[in-house]
């Protein structure tokens, strides 16, 4: 009979300092913390007082800056812990391939692209949160986790929700996917309104409590936009299968028609923890300290078309899916680079979407991609062309 420690599971988190990885360690604190999990590593960026401080607390194996300036900060705060430090790109490989058999990936971006890779490659279970994997890798990431042999889990709620209630004996029978979208801080303000936003108003989402950049890209819609590609990925569908509404309650977080016309919906409270916990106890459920629906109390749920004047990333990720490729790289890059321009006050809301739209019509024909290597290329090329542009 396996002993107490023999069967305790072994967790990575990538990106453990976002909101994704708190909320993440809170879950395994809820079921049980250091008695049922081992915490192999844990990765951040600059914030190296939380890091170490996670690492400590959870018993960590190893921590690991992205930032390679503060790997001298974060060996001090580890030092006579017996934590292992490190840094970088290695630093984030060495992490994703340590022997753990469930894999967190909430790095944010592209940097969370080769780290999350190298752990589907070896065969970890991946939770996957971080968006560019599939939106600039695609085909190449999903055939990584089909021979490594783990197990691909969203952990994006709308994905997770579709997840949930995709009934896997009835794949040939779904017709569509709806994904719902919460419309944002700016769901209901003119464009004018609109072009004249700042960071700081556009991270303040309704329901959600994220990071920075994500806040930002779901105010502008780019957030569902990257998520229509996921779905396709995921869930092996047409770029006409997938849908999006605008329910702004965030209590549906999305559909799944089917050939009779049924219509399946996981509902929930706009909590993080649902879908983390779920991909966390897969295949099975587990008791979670998260707010229960009250219908009584809610009284009614509100949808809505989305604006593609206003919102005009849903249109570009339609085009991206159906031109196929690089192509959901070079959206992904271009506006990588335009959100950063935003974010330091250097471009405008609305300017954002107008960047991506002229780098993919100038990078539209790129060749497919072949290797990783073509993926990189193509996002390169994206932002080096967006940050001429915003010049």
């Amino acid at each position: 009979m396996a002993s107490r420690e023999h069967a305790k599971r072994r967790l990575t988190i990538l990106g453990s300092t976002g909101s994704i990885g708190t909320n993440t360690l809170d879950v395994v604190k809820h079921l049980g913390g250091r008695e049922a999990f081992e915490i192999v590593a844990l990765t951040g960026n600059g914030n190296v007082p939380l890091l170490a401080r996670q690492a400590i607390a959870h018993g960590a194996e190893l921590a690991v800056t992205a930032d390679d300036s503060h790997y001298t900060s974060l060996k001090a705060a580890l030092a006579g812990t017996g934590i292992a430090a490190a840094s970088g790109r290695s630093g984030l490989i060495e992490a994703a391939e340590r022997d753990a058999g469930w894999v967190m990936a909430a790095i944010v971006g592209n940097a969370g692209l080769a780290p999350t890779l190298a752990a589907a490659r070896r065969g970890a279970d991946i939770a996957l949160a971080n968006k560019e994997c599939l939106v600039s890798a695609g085909g190449l990431f999903i055939e990584a986790v089909k021979k490594g042999g783990g197990r691909l889990l969203p952990v994006d709620s709308e994905h997770n929700a579709i997840f949930q209630v995709l009934e896997e004996h009835q794949r040939q029978a779904v017709e569509r996917i709806i994904l719902t979208a919460s419309g944002g801080p700016f769901r209901t303000k003119s464009l004018e309104e609109m072009r004249h936003v700042t960071a700081d108003v556009a991270r303040a989402h309704p329901n959600w409590s994220m990071g920075l950049k994500i806040s930002i890209d779901s105010a502008s819609m780019f957030n569902k936009a990257l998520e229509m590609i996921e779905a396709k990925h995921l869930f092996g569908l047409k770029p006409e299968q997938i849908e999006v509404i605008v329910h702004p309650q965030s209590v549906i977080h999305s559909m799944v028609g089917y050939t009779d016309g049924s219509v399946l919906a996981q509902l929930g409270c706009p909590d993080m923890r649902t879908a983390i916990g779920y991909a966390l106890a897969y295949p099975s459920r587990c008791d979670l300290p998260i707010e229960r629906l009250d219908f009584a109390k809610l009284s009614r749920l509100d949808f809505e078309a989305p604006d593609e004047v206003r919102f005009p990333a849903i249109r570009l990720a339609r085009r991206a899916m159906e031109q196929g490729g690089v192509q959901g790289a070079v959206l992904n890059g271009a506006k990588e680079t335009a959100l950063e321009a935003f974010i330091a006050g250097q471009t405008g809301f609305l300017t954002m979407a107008e960047i991506v739209e002229e780098v993919m019509d100038k990078l539209s024909d790129l060749p497919a991609a072949v290797t990783m290597d073509d993926v990189f290329a193509a996002d390169e090329k994206a932002r080096q062309l967006a940050a001429g542009l915003l010049q």
